[in-house]
């Protein structure tokens, strides 16, 4: 059980802003998904290649790595703790995603060096979060 006056006030104001930045995750899925093919042809024909070849398989890490990350980040926020195992589910579709990005498309030859800071924060900060639901759980600020 959860004693709301022992959770320090930056794990909920972390949990929210957590929250708000998978949003952005969940909204840069949606964008990809709903790529049509006149938006494709404007792209470069590297980066339209890319679009176009992505396999089902890293779409639905991406989907798991988004809303993974949003759900968890809501139920990190509302103090469930059940929010570590969607972190984790976040964090394994992060890790094929950017497997699929880095070894198998060589995304930093199609988009240069400085392409992998986003990709980097984006694995930082999913570890981060996994690591504070377990802090979390194990400090009983979640239940």
């Amino acid at each position: 059980m959860t004693n709301e006056s022992t959770i320090p006030r930056w794990f909920t104001v972390v949990a929210w802003v957590a929250f708000v930045w998978n949003l952005l995750g969940v909204m840069a899925f949606a964008a990809q998904m709903m790529m049509t093919p006149e938006m494709l042809a404007t792209l470069p024909e590297n980066e339209r290649a890319m679009y176009e070849n992505i396999p089902i398989w890293v779409n639905i890490a991406f989907a798991c790595a988004v809303i993974g990350g949003a759900l968890g980040s809501l139920l990190l926020a509302l103090k469930k703790s059940i929010a570590l195992y969607a972190l984790i589910i976040s964090v394994i579709g992060v890790c094929v995603q950017m497997y699929h990005n880095f070894f198998i498309v060589d995304s930093v030859a199609v988009y240069g060096p400085g392409s992998a800071v986003m990709p980097g924060m984006v694995l930082i900060i999913a570890f981060a979060l996994v690591w504070l639901a377990n802090h979390a759980k194990s400090k009983q600020w979640v239940s």
